[in-house]
């Protein structure tokens, strides 16, 4: 039975890397899978995937009005599997219509993304798919700065953390280190180096 995953972790989780390896798999077994992501991270270009370890597919660019429904029933309706990266720039709506792949095709479908932003603020497309998602799996990182568990992301500028400003940025690990909350509430003195 098709479910709506939400795969969410820290900065750094391996969420990406998750993506492509669950592409690889379904292709590996000659089944076909509809990869998105949003048209707001332009880091390795429009519409691509890319892990920090360098592998990287091409996939549909999903805009503020991209419809998720509609480019699964135009794409192939028959997809094994619908897998969305960064899915935490989603609208309400397009989560929605994610839901409705699920439900209305039978069709699975795994979003990947943040839970939260530097801010320590959930982002419209996380905050739905907490609410929708028929299972929900955290994928797990350490902290930058020691052993535990990172659960926050840590906006940098300047070598200082930020706690203000808008809640897209787009960056890697020059600007968000992800953090366990002792060390977001207290960060360590940093070099500017």
């Amino acid at each position: 039975m098709a479910q709506l995953f939400f795969k969410y972790g820290a900065m750094n989780s391996g969420k990406s890397i998750e993506i492509l390896k669950v592409a690889h798999n379904y292709e590996e077994q000659g089944k076909s899978v509809i990869l998105m992501t949003s048209i707001l991270d332009t880091r390795s270009g429009t519409g691509r995937i890319e892990s920090r370890m360098g592998l990287n597919r091409d996939a549909i660019a999903l805009k503020d009005d991209s419809n998720v429904f509609e480019i699964v029933k135009s794409e192939n309706p028959n997809a094994a599997c619908v897998l969305i990266d960064e899915c935490e720039f989603m609208s309400k709506d397009q989560v929605l219509q994610a839901a409705q792949v699920v439900d209305d095709l039978g069709i699975p479908v795994m979003a990947f993304g943040l839970k939260n932003d530097f801010r320590n603020e959930l982002f419209e497309g996380t905050k739905y798919l907490l609410l929708y998602a028929d299972k929900l799996e955290e994928m797990k990182t350490i902290c930058w700065f020691c052993t535990k568990k990172a659960t926050m992301n840590m906006r940098m500028a300047n070598g200082k953390p930020v706690y203000d400003g808008d809640q897209i940025a787009i960056g890697g690990n020059e600007m968000y280190y992800p953090v366990c909350r002792r060390h977001y509430n207290h960060p360590p003195m940093l070099n500017k180096d």
